[in-house]
């Protein structure tokens, strides 16, 4: 079974950048899909972005287009999510997630069955 670890995070000024990073450890990342999701309090968990390693697909929500890049690394068996021109609404605690058996990023994070513990995003005015 996979684990998963999530570093990057912090407090960036309006505007700035953040790269967050998703470490697996356990076995081989390669054939799974990978899925970042951020929650806010007293909100339900949104996804980000999400990329299937085997086929390089991505997806992305509307409100990050264009700002953030999610890409994987499968020699290092991490994902990472480039975040520039950070707005403070992207302020959130930001998790990874993933998936074995499907074939394409998913936005609902039911169908993601491993997550990391998450890792926090600050995003000043």
């Amino acid at each position: 079974q996979v684990q998963l670890v999530e570093s990057g995070g912090g407090l960036v000024q309006a505007g700035g950048s953040l790269t967050l990073s998703c470490a697996a450890s356990g076995r081989t990342f390669t054939t799974y899909v990978v899925g970042w999701f951020r929650q806010v309090p007293g909100k339900e968990r949104e996804f980000v972005a999400g990329i299937s390693n085997r086929s390089g697909t991505t997806l992305y929500t509307d409100s990050v287009k264009g700002r953030f890049t999610i890409s994987n690394h499968n020699a290092k068996n991490t994902v990472a999510l480039q975040m520039n021109s950070l707005k403070p609404e992207d302020t959130a605690v930001y998790y990874c997630a993933a998936d074995q058996y499907r074939l394409s990023p998913m936005t609902r994070p039911d169908l993601y069955d491993i997550w990391g513990q998450g890792t926090q995003v600050t995003v000043s005015v």
